[in-house]
Parts: structure tokens; sequence; C-alpha cells
């Protein structure tokens, strides 16, 4: 049992730290412009059109399009996996991809509006204009991605659930790498994201029924 509550436990506390730090503009942020100078750095004595083209493309697999199209495309092969497993409720998979693509902004527009936090580029924000905490893009990718992996997971085989599991862990990490990578976000608002959507994760893994359970 003592397992099963740390994941949750510890993504809720840096969770709370972390938004604590920047509401206050605390000295935690210094983590933030420490990595931003250490990559910033990394990127004028090793200067790499391909490294910078790969971090912009990581950083697009968090938008909208693809990460929800293939969210709800998940959900609906999931429903399929699960009727030919034999579940009562197949259906159930469709739904919730489709709640979780309307959580998303649910949980992240409120936060960036409340936070107002400024960018790495330091640009002022316009009027109406979210901040830029929580990262939008790397919570859209890991509860889309994420959520997408456990519904099939739920009744796929050993090997193609570890598959799964692990794809959606990679490119969580990897959105969040190329968000910071290309000065599109500090990193502790993609570490935001990153809690966040483990203890939405953590919740539904544990509320999901397997298919013939």
């Amino acid at each position: 049992m003592a397992r099963s509550v740390v994941v949750p436990v510890v993504a809720a506390v840096l969770l709370l730290v972390v938004s604590w730090q920047v509401a206050v503009d605390g000295p935690l942020l210094g983590l933030d412009r420490s990595v931003r100078a250490a990559v910033r750095s990394f990127h004028h004595e090793h200067p790499s059109a391909l490294l910078d083209q790969l971090g912009r493309l990581l950083s697009d697999l968090g938008g909208g399009v693809p990460a929800v199209p293939v969210l709800l495309a998940a959900g609906g092969l999931a429903a399929w996996w699960w009727r030919r497993a034999g579940a009562a409720r197949w259906w159930l998979p469709l739904p919730v991809a489709a709640a979780t693509a309307v959580l998303i902004p649910l949980l992240v527009v409120p936060a960036k509006a409340a936070f107002a936090r400024l960018g790495p580029l330091g640009d002022r924000l316009a009027p109406g204009q979210w901040g830029w905490y929580p990262s939008g893009h790397t919570a859209t990718a890991t509860f889309s991605y994420g959520v997408a992996a456990l519904l099939l997971t739920r009744a796929a085989g050993r090997w193609t659930a570890r598959g799964l599991a692990a794809g959606a862990v990679v490119l969580a990490l990897g959105v969040g790498a190329g968000l910071v990578w290309s000065d599109y976000h500090w990193v502790l608002d993609v570490v935001a994201s990153w809690c966040l959507a483990a203890l939405v994760l953590w919740a539904l893994d544990r509320w999901l029924p397997r298919p013939g359970a």
C-alpha cells in the first residue's frame, strides 16, 4: 500500500512547492535560470541545426495536433480491443478519451491565467494572454499519450503493454526536453505539468477496470 501512494504524494508535494515558488518568485526559480543558462551555453558552444530542429519537432508533439487526435484514436482502438476481450463496458475508453481532451484545458488554462508567469524570453503578457506556468504543451502530451497508453494496455499483452507505457513516457519526456531546449518554457513549467498529469494518471489507473476482470 505504501508503494502505491508514493507517486501521487511526491507529485502533489512537488507541484505544491513549485507552484508556491512561482507565485512568490522564490529562490527555487534559480533552478530555471541555471538550466536555461546551461542550455544557452551549450547552444553557443555546440551549434547544431539538427538539434534545434529536433527540439522544435519534439515541442510540436505536445500540440493539440497531433496529441489529441492520437488520444481519441487510441480511445476508439481500445474500445475495439476491450470488446474483443469480452469487457462488459467495452465502450468506456471512448468517453474517457473525450473527457481527457476536455480536462486538459480546464486544468491548465486557469492556472496559466492565475500565475501569469513570464516566459524565458521575458516578453510582457498582452491583455488577455495566458502565462507560461504550467506548460500547456507538456500537459497535453503527458495527458494525451499517457491516457492513450493506459486505455490500450488494459487489453494488451504483457510486452505490448510495456512498450506502450514506455512510449508514452518517452514522448512526455521528449516534449518537455524539446520545450526547454527551444527556450519555449522554463524547466519548472514542464515539471509542474508532469506532476499534474501524474496525479490524474495515477487516479485513472486505479479507477479504470480491466476487460474480463
